[in-house]
């Protein structure tokens, strides 16, 4: 069930991404700035009611968006998100650690791309395409040189203690398979009263694409459910 179908549908690059605009200045890529610029969509576009959708760092900024208490966000989906960088570190050491210990640094990044992110082959156009279109200035200075060394600022990023000032209707998905595990995404869910979390069994980090049927039925279904009140 395609969602914007039956509703507007925004989907924007973010500031040094995509088709925006890419300046060449490190002190620009705070949380800070992307929460600036996520309030800045909304008012340029009239958006007064939205459901707000983030996956992975997206998610992590919707986080961060939420906690300065916005107006008119009906409520929240969050795809393999975070909420806390030092537990994610641990984590991503672990399932690094039961890669293959023949493998090459090139060939272990390889491989724990696809058991944690995609474990489609060969890999969906989109997400090839997003690759191609990444800002190695903006990764590597909030987060790190790969997904699992967290070494840049967001490295002491935590909100687990504040997850109880969000109050409202929130969907959670995430992949079995993923690089943020279930271990991961549990404070989120225990976190967020009333959430409801959706575990997709044949998913990594992008259940969006592995199993798009049974994703997008359960955003829709959640969508149907929150409009309908």
């Amino acid at each position: 069930m395609p969602l914007a179908d039956k509703r507007r549908v925004v989907f924007y690059d973010q500031l040094g991404s995509g088709e925006s605009a890419r300046p060449d200045d490190p002190s620009l890529w705070t949380v800070e700035t992307f929460v600036e610029q996520l309030r800045n969509v909304r008012e340029q576009l009239g958006l007064t009611r939205i459901h707000l959708f983030g996956s992975s760092w997206g998610g992590m900024l919707a986080l961060e968006y939420l906690l300065t208490r916005p107006t008119g966000v009906e409520s929240l989906i969050l795809n393999s998100t975070p909420t806390s960088a030092p537990r994610w570190a641990v984590e991503a050491e672990r399932l690094f650690a039961a890669l293959p210990p023949t493998l090459g640094p090139h060939e272990a990044e390889e491989e724990f791309k696809r058991r944690h992110i995609c474990r489609l082959d060969p890999e969906p156009a989109v997400l090839a395409e997003s690759r191609r279109s990444w800002n190695k200035q903006v990764y590597e200075t909030m987060w790190g040189p790969a997904e699992f060394t967290v070494t840049g600022t967001l490295k002491e990023w935590d909100v687990i203690d504040r997850l109880g000032e969000i109050d409202l209707p929130t969907l959670i998905t995430s992949g079995r398979h993923d690089e943020c595990t279930p271990a991961l995404v549990e404070p989120l869910h225990e976190g967020i009263r009333g959430s409801e979390w959706v575990l997709l069994e044949a998913s990594s980090h992008t259940p969006y694409l592995e199993e798009p049927e049974r994703y997008l039925a359960a955003v829709g279904s959640f969508l149907e459910r929150v409009e309908a009140v």
